[in-house]
């Protein structure tokens, strides 16, 4: 009988069909670690920083109210200009004594010099001096100056520096900047009203609104805050023109820059002026 043993039977291959795989998105290479990984990413960082956003413009002029290096107007020209132009340019508050314009100038805060000018009459003949202010009732003076906003703050404010310069000075305004504005309701720009126009000294610029605005649309300077502004004028401009600088510039923004549409097309210093419209 033939031999027919064979070997031990082998598993059979069994192909499996081959699946389509999606292949995987290939991996975000992770940031290098340790001091260079550092030091790349610093450098991205000041890449950045420098690149300069595009200044927002308005039919090809920077947009209004940006703050921008212009080529100022010649401080000498721009004053004769304007003297030429308001010759008898003034501190717009009436006042009889330096009392009553310390006193207005802290009423004119947020409020027109007109306003001021129909509230005081009044206040002044109920409390005609120093002591009989600083002796009046809160009350009293808040309806009295009502009309001119803020009347609770501004009511204690002139009460407050009528007790201090009844007490401290004697019933006297005293005619130094370091005397007046450490008295309440007083600050710089008050203190620099009162020195110029009641005493007829040059300490400083008055710097509020109008004086600012145009300040900056002329040029001369580029600063926002009032004291910064004013020590950029003082710069510019002799001491003896300090007092008078500050009535010609508000003369001019009550009556022709005005704030939201300046009239350039009528305006003396549009040949000079950088922030022009014309």
């Amino acid at each position: 009988m033939a031999n027919n043993r064979q070997g031990p039977r082998q598993p059979l291959a069994q192909e499996r069909p081959k699946v389509a795989t999606a292949k995987r998105p290939a991996r975000a290479k992770a940031a290098p670690r340790g001091t260079l990984g550092k030091t790349l990413a610093k450098v991205g960082k000041v890449a950045k920083s420098v690149v300069k956003k595009p200044t927002a413009k308005t039919n090809g002029r920077p947009k209004t109210g940006a703050r921008r290096a212009l080529p100022g107007a010649d401080p000498s020209v721009l004053y004769d200009r304007l003297m030429a132009l308001y010759p008898d340019a003034h501190c717009e508050l009436d006042f009889a004594s330096p009392f009553q314009l310390l006193v207005g100038t802290i009423l004119s805060a947020q409020c027109t010099d007109k306003r001021v000018n129909m509230v005081t009459p009044v206040l002044f003949s109920r409390y005609p001096t120093v002591e009989s202010l600083a002796r009046a009732t809160q009350e009293d003076v808040e309806e009295i100056i009502k009309s001119t906003g803020f009347f609770r703050n501004k009511a204690k404010s002139i009460i407050g520096m009528a007790g201090a310069v009844a007490d401290m000075h004697g019933g006297t305004v005293p005619s130094t900047l370091a005397e007046l504005v450490v008295l309440p309701g007083v600050g710089r720009k008050t203190a620099n009203v009162v020195l110029g126009n009641a005493f007829n000294v040059n300490e400083g610029v008055v710097v509020d609104t109008h004086v600012g605005r145009l300040a900056t649309r002329l040029g001369l300077t580029t600063e926002t805050d009032p004291v910064k502004v004013e020590q950029e004028l003082m710069k510019l401009f002799t001491q003896d023109r300090w007092t008078m600088l500050a009535h010609l510039l508000i003369f001019h923004g009550r009556r022709v820059c005005e704030a939201k549409v300046p009239r350039c097309g009528e305006c003396t210093l549009a040949e000079i002026c950088p922030s022009r419209r014309v």
